[in-house]
């Protein structure tokens, strides 16, 4: 990420505009279903397709395909495929992909403590 501007002397922040490096975090996850693969498999480690779409639940196995790329297409996730019969495939977090664990905690937190607000205002809105 770019040096962030002395905000004395009156600069404007540009850590956020278009093409910033940090717009590439929010962008791999933005994918409803990124995160959730994402954080199962930093819980459980490596995990066959079918187990993970047991253990996460509410997600076709078409969903899960097209997640499962989009993390391996980000290098996010690795794909292991076994020479057995029949054939076998595990899907494990790379060091990126660990790596981010850490703030998706974080926005786990803040989303514990902001959540109902957020919640309400968007109910708020939508009445008005």
């Amino acid at each position: 990420m770019e040096k962030l501007p002395d905000p004395a002397a009156g600069l404007p922040d540009l850590t956020y505009t278009a093409d910033c490096r940090a717009r590439v975090a929010f962008e791999v996850l933005a994918n409803r279903w990124d995160s959730v693969v994402v954080f199962t498999l930093g819980v459980t480690g490596p995990m066959r397709p079918r187990a993970l779409v047991a253990r996460i639940g509410g997600i076709s196995p078409k969903v899960l395909n097209e997640a499962l790329r989009r993390l391996e297409y980000n290098g996010l996730v690795e794909r292991h495929a076994y020479a057995e019969a029949p054939p076998r495939v595990d899907y494990a977090l790379t060091e990126a992909g660990t790596a981010l664990l850490t703030p998706m905690r974080a926005m786990g937190a803040w989303a514990a403590q902001y959540a109902d607000g957020v919640l309400d205002a968007q109910d708020r809105y939508e009445t008005r």
